[in-house]
């Protein structure tokens, strides 16, 4: 037997516990070198919280701008009549004004019709599309913010949406939801 007794459960003596290769955890789970061959990453089987928020602060956007519309066609409706009523003899800025107002409001009124289109397009997308569908989201929500801001007062709403949207579809958990695979 030797001196000092060798203890075959505890570091030699003299040596530093934990001496030697340390252990690392593994970087892509309990497997050395990834997960276990033959499993599937996990995807969202659901639609996530933040995907379904932004669908409908995009339906509410879209019924916000049918209500601007409604209101951009009774605008137009009423400058069209003043344009009518105007005398004859009125001078040419009189008529020339009314002219712009009415192309200011076309131009609305298409602005509007399109922006409602894509609104109800991407949020009825939400469910099955693809990337696409969340970059297209990420853009809409950056347009509306844009336009809104030309408008501030009175689009403020549409502001806070737009922004809104942005946020919900530049999370983690979005992404994730649109680039899973799909059979």
């Amino acid at each position: 037997m030797s001196y000092p007794p060798q203890n075959p459960y505890g570091p030699p003596p003299g040596q530093q516990p934990g001496y030697g290769y340390p252990q690392q955890p593994a970087p892509y789970g309990p497997y050395p070198g990834g997960p276990m061959p033959g499993m599937q990453p996990q995807y969202p089987m659901a639609m996530p919280g933040g995907v379904k928020a932004a669908r409908v602060l995009m339906f509410v956007l879209a019924g916000l701008n049918v209500i601007g519309l409604i209101g951009a066609v009774a605008g137009l409706g009423s400058v069209s009549k003043a344009a009518h009523h105007t005398s004859p003899y009125a001078t040419t800025d009189t008529t020339s004004m009314l002219n712009v107002g009415k192309g200011i409001l076309i131009f609305l009124i298409v602005l509007i019709v399109i922006f409602s289109a894509v609104a109800i397009t991407l949020a009825l997308q939400c469910a099955n599309g693809g990337k696409g569908v969340r970059i297209g989201a990420i853009v809409f929500g950056v347009g509306t913010t844009l336009v809104s801001l030309v408008t501030f007062p009175l689009g403020l709403v549409h502001t806070v949406l737009g922004i809104l949207v942005i946020a919900l579809m530049g999370k983690d958990e979005s992404n994730s939801w649109f680039t899973r695979p799909r059979y």
